[in-house]
């Protein structure tokens, strides 16, 4: 429908606002059943006996859906501000490929087997591509050919190898509380398969196959914040999460010797990706490799395997999610009102930008963990989940790379807030240079949701308390 009203713009990004809420209040219809213990299933087709593509919603996945389709419709409302504000070009193009980006999300979000959580993943890499290369300039197919490169490449050579390794191993790709792979192959052979799912997800941005995430950032800031919060790399700490909870099995995954090193792996990225955070002057670069630390502390909860691990990195992937979009609304409104990119030229601004450097700051402290945020809950659960299971070495981790969090976010709405702006002695910025409305409306809305879901933890405890289940009756 969005190609098809290329000529009547107005009525296009209705269709896109209602498909989004459509999208939103079908997902959320489905939640009070996925809580009460109903796992909805379709089988779309058999594609070799025992082998479907098929769906079942469950409560990882319900959660995942909740996000993906509640932030697509928000970040609609942003792109319509965005797109017209910067006088973007193939407005219907962008509106077409970010459909089909979360009807694929959706389908990984509701995949009932690693099939079918494959070929949605695999759909979304390529229904991205053509945003990540929006403007044509030589940066953004540069940029565009890292992306597709990477996460094909990690895809085909070792996700996919897995996905064949585990139906040959286990006979089934069925999701299953307790893993399809438990008693059924040696420590080696799991072991390699660790490895094999870890790096072959490439979604998840684990070092060293994170480069697709700063080359991404050629992108326009919707596709940024689609990139980061909705989708893509949200559906790749997800896969993690769900060959833990499902292909392994929690206690499995523990008891498997040397399962360790994926710990390590995470805690490096986590530290790594923090550094060169903040030598980034760039602001959405500075972001993207935030983003790549921060994703880490999901595979830090995953391969913890315990039942705070689990529920704290379930618990990360949303109040990341409302986190990082904000900071990158706030930067894509920052980029159309002010025509600014680096952060060593943000001084003053806040004088500017009142609305965007505020709901900046919330996001950012969100991000770093601070109560009353949403951020502070789910980092409580992982400094709990290190020290449940003993490591005290990745609970100082986790702590640095909080303090470095810090580091690298707070200085910006301060050089805003409390710098005068360059070439105006006075300290006056000129009266207020805000980005359009609909970019306002909606970082507002995702500002306001990391104070609000401060308050909803309880519920999205309850929700993911079912993964976790297995973990903690086995002592994790």
């Amino acid at each position: 429908m969005v190609a098809l009203l290329r000529r009547s713009p107005n009525v296009r990004e209705t269709v896109t606002l209602a498909a989004g809420a459509g999208t939103f209040l079908t997902a959320l219809s489905l939640l009070g059943d996925v809580m009460a213990g109903i796992r909805p299933t379709f089988t779309l087709v058999e594609v070799f006996p025992g082998l479907p593509v098929q769906f079942t919603l469950e409560p990882l996945g319900m959660m995942f859906a909740l996000i993906a389709s509640g932030l697509w419709l928000v970040t609609s409302v942003y792109a319509i501000g965005y797109m017209r504000g910067h006088g973007e070009e193939n407005q219907t193009r962008f509106y077409a490929c970010f459909a089909l980006s979360i009807s694929a999300a959706m389908g990984v979000a509701l995949a009932g087997n690693m099939l079918t959580l494959f070929i949605f993943y695999e759909i979304l890499t390529l229904s991205t591509y053509p945003l990540v290369s929006h403007h044509g300039t030589p940066a953004a197919k540069k940029g565009a050919r890292t992306y597709l490169g990477v996460l094909m490449g990690t895809s085909v050579a070792f996700l996919l190898l897995a996905v064949a390794w585990t139906w040959v191993v286990a006979g089934t790709l069925d999701f299953r509380e307790g893993g399809i792979l438990a008693g059924q192959a040696g420590g080696g052979t799991l072991l390699v398969l660790l490895g094999l799912y870890a790096f072959g997800t490439g979604k998840a941005a684990l070092m060293p196959f994170h480069r697709w995430l700063p080359a991404a950032m050629v992108a326009p800031t919707p596709v940024s914040a689609l990139l980061h919060a909705v989708a893509v790399v949200k559906a790749g700490v997800f896969t993690i999460l769900k060959v833990v909870v499902y292909i392994f099995g929690a206690e499995t995954l523990r008891e498997i010797a040397g399962s360790e090193w994926l710990l390590y792996v995470a805690a490096a990225t986590m530290l790594l990706a923090s550094l060169v955070a903040m030598g980034q002057d760039n602001l959405k670069r500075r972001l993207a490799y935030s983003t790549v630390s921060q994703l880490a502390y999901v595979v830090l909860g995953a391969a913890l395997a315990n039942a705070l691990g689990l529920i704290g990195g379930g618990l990360h992937i949303l109040t990341h999610a409302f986190g990082k979009i904000t900071l990158f609304f706030c930067a894509g409104a920052i980029y159309v009102a002010a025509h600014k990119t680096e952060i060593s030229e943000m001084r003053g601004l806040g004088r500017a930008m009142p609305v965007t450097m505020t709901a900046f700051l919330i996001g950012a402290l969100s991000v770093i963990g601070i109560p009353p945020l949403a951020g502070s809950v789910s980092k409580w659960y992982l400094l709990g989940a290190t020290l449940d299971a003993g490591h005290i070495a990745l609970a100082v981790a986790l702590v640095v790379s909080t303090l470095l969090n810090v580091a690298y976010l707070v200085p910006i709405p301060i050089r805003a807030f409390f710098s005068k702006p360059e070439g105006d002695p006075a300290g006056q910025a000129g009266g207020l240079r805000e980005a359009p409305a609909w970019c306002l409306v909606a970082l507002s809305i995702t500002a306001l949701g990391c104070i609000a879901l401060l308050f909803w933890a309880d519920r999205v405890h309850q929700l993911l308390q079912p993964i976790a289940a297995p973990a903690a009756a086995a002592g994790g």
